[in-house]
């Protein structure tokens, strides 16, 4: 049985979904002003990897990711720029996406954007207001947080102790420092009109209504950053606690941040890389193994050496895996046989609260394996273990840029072959030169 720690309770527990082999996901997205940094693309990377795997398990997974296309972020930069909230919006989603897609990260099934629903949020504050849980003040509306018991139950503080954290304000007119805001009064950039007056909603509501018009008052798993967790996620926890009696949802899973050069990676303080730099297959999926074999709630601390160290292993992988694959194929010995054992191992690592240092080892192995059987010219253990690689690696999302080959490059690769064996290397070179321009050697 798969088991995690939750944020929520503070220790590992077995994941049991609220319905038998459904599950629903809710992960924070981005805010779509600027291109993301290989620390934003860690939890794509990581929630992409936790839904892939219980896909493999046999669930039904309905995955959802938000865009943020409204924040003072997003004005400021169309007043930079001479453009409109949208068209910033837009140009920046498209980007996102590019990343994420170059990253190998399959697409949410639902991707709410958050002025989408500003009816929604405004009746849902107005819910609030009628229920004594927020309180307008000169068309500023704020969340009272005295009202919620547990309040800090997901950050683990005490009301008394808490620090104020990212995007917390202290304003004269709260009734608590802590109070955050529901709706922004605003007389710059893009607003809606509403009961409250002319504003646009606030960031810890957007998620919560969203959430709820799409999955209800309770989900199965809510995902974002460590940094996410105060006041992000314990906001919309309150929110949804409200007025729906509810955590918002059962479990909540956190993955750690990225560092460059051991400093905490910022836009705000120019100290990132972003995705789009790394510009060839290659390079992008071993940035994807950095962020997914590292243990999820660890920070990483990214630097050169770092990324060398999976160079390395990100190509030998793929030469062991296109070594046999095309052999196999060329030679048609392929069959979909798998070791079952191996793959029986594999889950008890995942089980293990995502162990992918453990998985990582268990590849390397397999990789041994293919290599020594490919030189044995066991063909039919082979094909087991490389099928096994296989299913492992897709569960990881990993791209080799291994495919299947047409009849032209078979042809050319028996040829090849044959001509390795009569010791015809004259050939066999002009044939291979052909093969490593195609990519198959």
């Amino acid at each position: 049985m798969l088991r995690f720690y939750n944020s929520l309770t503070n220790k590992i527990e077995d994941f049991v979904p609220l319905k038998d082999k459904e599950v629903n996901i809710y992960v924070c997205g981005p805010t779509v002003y600027n291109y993301i940094h290989i620390g934003n693309a860690r939890p794509v990377v990581f929630y992409d990897l936790v839904r892939r795997y219980l896909i493999f398990c046999g669930y039904n997974v309905k995955f959802a990711s938000n865009i943020t296309d409204i924040d003072d972020k997003i004005i400021n930069k169309a007043e930079e720029l001479g453009k409109t909230e949208k068209e910033i919006a837009t140009y920046y989603e498209k980007a996102y996406f590019n990343d994420t897609d170059r990253l190998n990260s399959l697409r949410p099934d639902y991707i709410p954007h958050a002025t989408e629903y500003i009816p929604d949020m405004i009746n849902f504050i107005e819910d609030l207001i009628a229920k004594g849980f927020a309180y307008n003040v000169d068309g500023d509306v704020y969340f009272r947080i005295a009202k919620i018991n547990d309040y800090g139950i997901l950050s683990n503080q005490d009301q008394k102790e808490l620090n104020e954290g990212a995007r917390v304000e202290v304003v004269d007119k709260k009734e608590n420092p802590l109070d955050f805001t529901l709706w922004k009064k605003t007389s710059t950039g893009i607003k809606w009109p509403s009961p409250f007056g002319e504003g646009r909603p606030g960031w810890h509501t957007e998620c919560v209504v969203m959430i709820h018009k799409l999955f209800g008052n309770l989900i199965d798993i809510h995902g974002g950053g460590m940094d996410l967790k105060f006041p992000h996620h314990e906001n919309e926890i309150c929110q949804c606690e409200a007025l729906y009696k509810t955590h918002l949802a059962k479990n909540f899973l956190h993955v750690g941040r990225v560092d460059l050069k051991g400093v905490k990676m910022s836009k705000s303080l120019g100290n990132y890389i972003f995705v789009k730099d790394f510009d060839t297959l290659e390079k992008i999926m071993v940035l994807r193994l950095i962020l997914l074999f590292s243990p999820y709630r660890a920070n990483i601390n990214y630097q050169d050496e770092l990324f060398e160290q999976y160079k390395a292993i990100y190509e030998k992988w793929q030469r062991a895996y296109k070594q046999a694959y095309y052999y196999l194929q060329a030679n048609d010995l392929t069959n979909k046989e798998i070791d079952e054992n191996i793959i029986s191992t594999f889950k008890s690592y995942m089980d293990d609260d995502f162990n992918v240092q453990n998985v990582q080892t268990l590849l390397d192995e397999l990789v041994k394996n293919i290599n020594q059987l490919f030189r044995n010219k066991d063909y039919a253990s082979l094909n087991i273990k490389l099928n096994t690689f296989i299913t492992i690696t897709n569960v990881f999302g990993i791209n080799f840029n291994v495919n299947e080959l047409d009849e032209d490059t078979k042809h050319i690769y028996l040829s090849w072959q044959e001509a390795r064996n009569n010791k015809d290397f004259e050939t066999a070179d002009k044939w291979r030169n052909v093969l490593l321009d195609k990519g198959i050697l």
